[in-house]
């Protein structure tokens, strides 16, 4: 999966109508450009992928009062928001997706309703012990065996499992305690910058 859909297809719901200048400008209040693709060639390329594709629709507008050119603005189709919440709940869901689908997943999180967020990311819990188990069977040396240096990778990646699954777990409380506004409960975006 590429986290690029999902960030675009999230910021452009957050406005529920936004021009690629927007989508972009709350992509890089995110940071996005340092952490994903999300490069303004890959946004506005992604925003009309999206649109022949049928998951955003593109409303031209007037042109501006300073003499611009008209700017298109894009708002999701059902199929644009199916799209969106299927790739959230992959991105909570899958322990082994890339950190920039993952982060941008958890920066939608607020998008689903409390009980579904912590269900997912129990599934990603589970998934992840499966995982560090089967990195401690495969690449722990038996008895009498020397794996050298090689054996450091397991020990990395046995770790970056046993991270991934504390973090996991510490957000499981903080929303279980009532952690965010979600989905159902208000505003999930009120005073937050976008």
């Amino acid at each position: 999966m590429s986290a690029i859909r999902l960030l675009v297809l999230g910021a452009v719901r957050q406005h529920g109508r936004a021009h690629g200048y927007q989508v972009r400008g709350n992509l890089e209040m995110w940071g996005a450009q340092e952490w994903s693709s999300a490069q303004p060639g890959s946004i506005y390329h992604a925003l009309k992928a999206m649109a022949k594709q049928g998951l955003l629709i593109a409303h031209d507008t007037a042109p501006s009062e300073a003499g611009g050119p008209p700017r298109t603005e894009y708002e999701l189709t059902e199929a644009g928001e199916a799209e969106y919440l299927t790739l959230l709940r992959a991105a909570l869901v899958a322990h082994d997706q890339k950190t920039d689908v993952l982060t941008a997943g958890v920066g939608f999180l607020v998008d689903l309703p409390r009980a579904e967020a912590i269900a997912l990311l129990r599934q990603r819990v589970t998934a992840l012990e499966e995982w560090r188990t089967d990195i401690e069977r495969r690449w722990t040396p038996g008895e009498g065996e020397d794996w050298g240096h090689i054996a450091e990778i397991g020990i990395l990646w046995r770790g970056i499992a046993e991270t991934r699954e504390h973090w996991a777990r510490g957000l499981i409380a903080r929303l279980e305690a009532g952690a965010y506004v979600m989905a159902g409960e208000g505003d999930p975006w009120k005073g937050i910058v976008r």
